[in-house]
Formats: structure tokens, C-alpha cells, sequence
């Protein structure tokens, strides 16, 4: 298992000195008052300790994303341990710290309002759009999966009846403050995640287990034409690595940080915690099934269920305390994610607006809308929603990455750290757009990578051009 202590450590490393000079960069200082003490309201901008924060937002964050994405991952092979660690280092990492901290210095503004600062109101008006689009659309997924697994662990309840269950939580822990739902209980299923994958890692580290190391960067897909590591990997391990998701997320607890030290630990912590957490995940996939083959295998044999893999490696390593953490793990991950991303979209409306959310009146009629809209989409095919959710989640990432890059340029700061990501992203999603079959379906590669190329390069100079205006060199 060298290839997975080598990475394991690799991520804990960056948090001490790639975190800290990116903390550096962003000239943080507790001599800013933050806007949880300047703007409290009892609602939103409320302030929190920070190891509340902490786990709020690497729940709000995680969902199933770095088990499930990291288990399907692990199909290519060993090469998802060398998108983890690098992607989550260099790219999700600090993709969640610089934008969380432009996020701080904007008084928490939502995402888009944030983005139009640096990328002009046109692309404010579209990822406006986008934003609410993707949170509506991670709420929708992250009320079926549950539902559905709900449905099989208690038979008596129809998928239905659990849909209309968590809906009603949705709507309530959505409308309360921040800190009667989501502040009191969410730390504590954050607690479970955590604890989940530290039992998986002593299963792993006590030797019963052999991981397979990156000896090779083979493809081992059953089907590897149809699934190319480049782009489909970087899809569909996002969470694990990068995920324009998070972006959407940082507002909440950008409006509940006591101080601009402490956005370190939040934003660059929680990101680095859920790069180990897919770490552990995609090893152990590999290792319980006796490799990335054989596992790919298993997968297609219960119809890629992700939620079958854990419910069998968490039984069956961990035992009954297992079974209860894999039900806090699957269940309850992405019904918290759910719920925060209906309480994203409805402060990124009511910023367009700037319609006061103090009067609960005036969170309902942005919500209800967001609700009805949400429970719509649970009746349409999950797989098709799921595969539409994991590339806007990575095209919303480019937008946050470009918008990072202007801010460092104008503020005449090392903006290679934003830039190299961006184009990188930029690349991964045009691509996808031109390669896949849920899109263009361009399955000859001569001709999509080299649209994928253009249309990043076209990207990039309306990047460059944004960045350096009244600006100069």
C-alpha cells in the first residue's frame, strides 16, 4: 500500500504548508471584522464556533459525493489515487479556500453575485441561472437516493412516502435559522462521516487487505473506449477532488466564520478531509473487490449501485456499528447536502433580489417555488438527472476558478495557482460537453478533444481580457 500511504500523506502535508501559503496569499487577517459580527440578523449571519463550522461545512460539502464518486472512480484503477490527491491539493483545495475567502471579503454574497464582480454581469446573469439550476438539481438527487435506499432498508415504507418525509425536513430545516437545524445536528452526522472512514482505515492499514498500487495508468473500465479516463474520470470524481458545489455552499459559513484565520481550517480543512475520505474509499473498493476489474464487474452486476459496494465493504468490515455508520454515511450525507443546497438556492435569489430573508413570510415564498420545482425532478430517471448533475457541478467549478484567477491578477498576487486549474477544468468540461453522448456525442476523438482545445482557448483569452481591463501589466 505505498502508492496509498504516499498520497495519504501527500494530502495531510498540503493542509500544513500548501494551506498556509495560500492563507499567505490571501492575506488573511483577524483584524478584519467578518460579517457573521458585522451583519448578524439571527437568520443567516450568525456566528459560530469554529469546530461547528468546521464539520457544517464538510457535511454540507461531502453528501455521498467522495464515497460514491470515489467508488466509481476506483473502476478506471489506481490512477483515481493520483486525481485525488493532486485534484484535491492543487485544484478542489484551493478552489474552496481562495473562493471561500473572496466569498468573506464580499460580506458572504452568494456565489454568482460574487463571480459578476470579476466576470462582468453577463456571466453573473448566466451563472445566476446555473447556480440555482445545480443547487435545485442536487436537492432533486439527493432526495431520491435516499429515498430509495430508505425504501429497501424499510420495506414497509413505500420510495414514495420517504420522498414526501424528507421534503418536509427540507422545508423546515431550510426555512429555521442556521443554527437550530443545521447548527445542532449536522456537526454531529459530520462526526459519523469522519468516524466511518477512520474505521476503514484501520481495516485498511491492519493488513487484511491488499491495495493495488499506481504502477500504470491503464484503464481498467470494462468498457474503456466508452469510458476514457480523460475526461470521464475528472467527472465523476468531483467531490473528492473539485466541485463547483462547494462554491455554492462557502456563503453559509462564510456568514457564521469568527474570524479570517479560522477560513483555513473551514474551507481548505474540510476540502482536504473529504480528499482523504475518497482516498479511503476508492482503496478500499479496490481492495474488498480484489481490484478495480473485478470490481468494475461487481458494480455492473448490481446495476453500478455505489450504495450496494458501501452497504457490503461497511457490513462486512466493520460489523453492526458499520451497518449504522453506513446508514448515517449514505442516508444522511446527502439529505444534509440536499437540504443546504435548497437553503443555497434561496439566498442566491433572494441576493438578486435583495429581498430580506428576516420575516420566515419571505423565506417561504422563495422556497416553496424551489420545492415544487425540486419534487418535479424526482420523477424523472435518476441516472439522467445524476449524469446532467456531475458535469454542471464541474463547469460550475471553471467559473469560480476563473473568476479566482482575475481576483489574484488585479490584486497583483500569484495567480498561476487559479490559472493552471482553470484551464485545466475548462478543457475537462468543453470536452465532456463535445465527447459525451448526453451532450454532443462527438465519440471520434480527432475531432472533439481538438473543440474541447478551442473552446478552452477562446475561454481563456475572455479570461485574460476581464482580468488585465483598467488593469494594466
Amino acid at each position: 500500500m505505498i502508492t496509498f500511504i504516499i498520497c495519504l500523506s501527500l494530502l495531510i502535508i498540503a493542509y500544513f504548508t500548501y494551506g498556509s501559503y495560500l492563507e499567505r496569499l490571501a492575506e488573511a487577517d483577524d483584524a478584519n471584522v467578518t460579517p457573521a459580527i458585522r451583519m448578524e440578523d439571527g437568520v443567516d449571519y450568525i456566528k459560530l464556533p469554529r469546530w461547528r463550522v468546521f464539520l457544517i461545512q464538510l457535511l454540507n460539502i461531502a453528501g455521498t459525493g467522495p464515497i460514491f464518486g470515489a467508488i466509481l472512480g476506483a473502476c478506471f484503477g489506481p490512477v483515481a489515487f493520483l486525481w485525488i490527491t493532486l485534484g484535491c491539493i492543487f485544484f478542489g483545495a484551493m478552489h474552496d479556500y481562495l473562493s471561500g475567502m473572496l466569498i468573506l471579503r464580499h460580506d458572504g454574497k452568494s456565489l454568482p453575485e460574487v463571480i459578476g464582480e470579476y466576470l462582468g454581469m453577463g456571466t453573473r446573469a448566466v451563472v445566476r441561472v446555473f447556480s440555482i439550476a445545480l443547487l435545485v438539481l442536487v436537492g432533486a438527487v439527493f432526495i431520491l437516493s435516499p429515498a430509495q435506499l430508505l425504501s429497501t432498508m424499510v420495506s414497509s415504507v413505500t420510495q414514495q412516502v420517504w420522498v414526501y418525509i424528507i421534503l418536509a425536513y427540507y422545508i423546515i430545516a431550510t426555512l429555521l435559522p442556521v443554527d437550530k437545524v443545521i447548527g445542532k445536528i449536522y456537526p454531529l452526522f459530520g462526526v459519523a462521516l469522519v468516524a466511518m472512514a477512520a474505521g476503514l482505515l484501520v481495516v485498511l492499514l491492519s493488513g487484511e487487505y491488499e491495495i493495488p498500487e499506481l504502477t500504470t495508468l491503464h484503464n481498467f473500465q470494462l468498457d474503456p473506449e466508452a469510458l476514457p479516463i480523460i475526461p470521464t474520470l475528472f467527472i465523476t470524481i468531483a467531490c473528492g477532488a473539485i466541485s463547483g458545489f462547494h462554491a455554492t455552499q462557502s456563503p453559509l459559513m462564510a456568514r457564521c466564520v469568527a474570524s479570517e484565520k479560522k477560513c483555513k481550517s473551514v474551507f481548505y480543512g474540510s476540502m482536504i478531509s473529504e480528499g482523504i475520505i475518497a482516498l479511503i474509499w476508492a482503496a478500499i473498493a479496490m481492495a474488498f473487490f480484489h481490484g478495480p476489474a473485478a470490481l468494475g464487474e461487481q458494480l455492473s452486476a448490481h446495476g453500478n449501485n455505489a450504495a450496494w459496494a458501501v452497504d457490503v465493504i461497511s457490513n462486512t468490515t466493520l460489523g453492526k456499528v458499520g451497518a449504522i455508520l453506513a446508514l448515517l454515511g449514505v442516508v444522511a450525507a446527502p439529505i444534509t447536502s440536499g437540504d443546504t443546497a435548497f437553503r443555497g438556492a434561496r439566498l442566491i435569489i433572494a441576493d438578486i433580489f435583495s429581498y430580506d430573508q428576516r420575516p420566515i413570510l419571505n423565506r417561504m415564498i422563495v422556497c416553496i417555488p424551489l420545492f415544487v420545482i425540486g419534487f418535479g425532478i424526482t420523477l424523472v430517471e435518476f441516472g439522467v438527472v445524476w449524469r446532467y448533475f456531475a458535469w454542471a457541478n464541474q463547469t460550475l467549478a471553471v467559473f469560480t476558478l476563473w473568476t479566482i484567477y482575475v481576483w489574484l491578477v488585479r490584486r497583483k498576487k500569484n495567480f498561476w495557482v487559479a490559472l493552471i486549474p482553470a484551464i485545466v477544468m475548462t478543457f475537462i468540461s468543453t470536452y465532456f460537453v463535445f465527447l459525451s453522448p448526453q451532450f454532443m456525442g462527438v465519440t471520434d476523438k480527432l475531432i472533439s478533444a481538438p473543440l474541447g482545445v478551442i473552446s478552452t482557448i477562446v475561454i481563456t483569452f475572455f479570461a485574460y481580457k476581464k482580468a488585465y481591463k483598467n488593469n494594466p501589466k
